[in-house]
């Protein structure tokens, strides 16, 4: 039977590229049956990265079936994962959040979960002197990841490891990092084509405060006057997505990854709140700018108060 190597839904460059690079190391080094999937459509970064590099977009599963055999990379939460997920039979979990509980096995699994700023380069930690032996394809897969969740290294959860494992993957693959990573923000970037909702949920996760339900959505670009020129029909959606999501609020960060600073949405007194609370600020008007806000993981989600 074939084990499905999956990430989270709203698949990012991360959740796109990592199932793509393990499977490829449990088929050709370990000699398993493996196959990446997606739990949706990747987003516009993700897409670049498939063509750039040549690689096919996995199969796009909505959930999964009693008993198959999976490994999940990229997140350990349920609530990002198939339906589901707890009938499955969970071989293996490769992540780099914080644990959040829920996942249930059929047996002792080989967990690993490390403090470092993207799935990829724990991937390639993983694989040891076999990462030598990756095609070109696969190390651009898994460079593009780590360039995207570090964003070139301004993040604040970039870690010296992890600059150090892409620049060996750049030398390899004869890549320059700041004219690759530029090619890379400019297809992210481009949102022209994306609803309101989608954009909402393009790169968002589902996160409980004091009993309060978020959505937090971050979207992470060179370009921020694209989203913030559509900022009054974004907020007007985010009552929708809230309503159908099930949520209480939706918090959109709209992050200038050159300016390395996001700015915070405010749709209503509630949010405004949230956003006082949370990042010691003064809102005045309907967006306050965060500066050197740039991580969800590290910045935004752990200063959230309700």
């Amino acid at each position: 039977m074939t084990t499905l190597v999956f990430g989270h839904k709203s698949p990012d460059t991360d959740s796109t590229g990592s199932p793509i690079v393990w499977s490829w190391y449990l088929n050709e080094i370990k000699g398993e049956n493996a196959a990446p999937a997606l739990l949706g459509e990747p987003n516009t970064e993700a897409a670049f990265m498939l063509e750039h590099w040549g690689l096919d977009k996995p199969q796009i599963i909505s959930d999964v079936d009693e008993s198959a055999p999976v490994v999940i990379v990229d997140t350990n939460n349920p609530a990002e994962l198939p339906a589901s997920i707890n009938a499955a039979d969970i071989k293996g979990i490769i992540d780099h959040h914080k644990l959040t509980g829920g996942l249930e096995t059929k047996g002792p699994i080989d967990i690993t979960v490390r403090p470092l700023a993207c799935t990829a380069t724990i991937l390639v930690d993983l694989m040891a002197d076999d990462a030598e032996r990756m095609p070109d394809p696969i190390k651009g897969a898994a460079l593009t990841c780590i360039l995207s969740d570090t964003m070139e290294f301004r993040s604040p959860t970039t870690t010296d490891h992890d600059k150090a494992v892409a620049q060996k993957l750049a030398v390899e693959l004869g890549v320059d990092i700041p004219d690759f990573a530029a090619k890379m923000f400019a297809a992210k970037s481009d949102v022209s084509a994306f609803s309101d909702a989608e954009l909402l949920r393009m790169d968002s996760k589902e996160y409980a405060v004091d009993g309060t339900k978020f959505r937090v959505s971050v979207l992470e670009t060179t370009a921020p006057e694209m989203p913030l020129g559509r900022k009054a029909s974004l907020m007007e959606t985010m009552k929708t997505v809230a309503k159908e999501d099930g949520v209480d609020e939706v918090l959109l960060f709209v992050v200038d990854i050159l300016k390395e600073e996001a700015t915070m949405l405010i749709p209503n007194d509630t949010v405004k709140s949230v956003a006082e609370k949370s990042f010691d600020v003064t809102v005045e008007g309907d967006t306050v700018v965060l500066p050197g806000v740039m991580s969800r993981k590290k910045q935004i989600i752990p200063n959230l108060k309700a």
